[in-house]
């Protein structure tokens, strides 16, 4: 089982824990659109470590936005089983004509 496997399986688990003992249930608990800020803010400071160039701060930021990121769907019920699907069904089309057959 791969660390983001069980990453999103602590995160599912940690729905509805106390708020008091858990960093993912607290955030959640605060709902949808805190999670959403927190991953954004994650991402800003994931983009600007890409901009610096250090490779070790870059990895730990990128960390941070995966956590964040899954913190932030699991709060609007998608789960990483739903969003590898979607990868999957995108595998193999080129990102252009991907792009092109998205509903506006």
């Amino acid at each position: 089982m791969s660390a983001l496997i069980r990453l999103a399986a602590t995160i599912a688990a940690r729905q509805g824990a106390d708020p008091e003992s858990s960093w993912t249930a607290k955030l959640l608990a605060k709902g949808p659109e805190k999670c959403a800020e927190k991953f954004g803010e994650e991402a800003i400071e994931a983009v600007i470590e890409a901009v610096k160039g250090d490779p070790e701060r870059l990895t730990s930021e990128a960390a941070d936005v995966i956590y964040h990121l899954l913190v932030m769907c699991a709060a609007r019920g998608v789960t990483l089983t739903e969003i590898e699907a979607e990868l999957a069904r995108r595998e193999g089309v080129s990102g252009v004509a991907e792009k092109a057959a998205r509903k506006p």
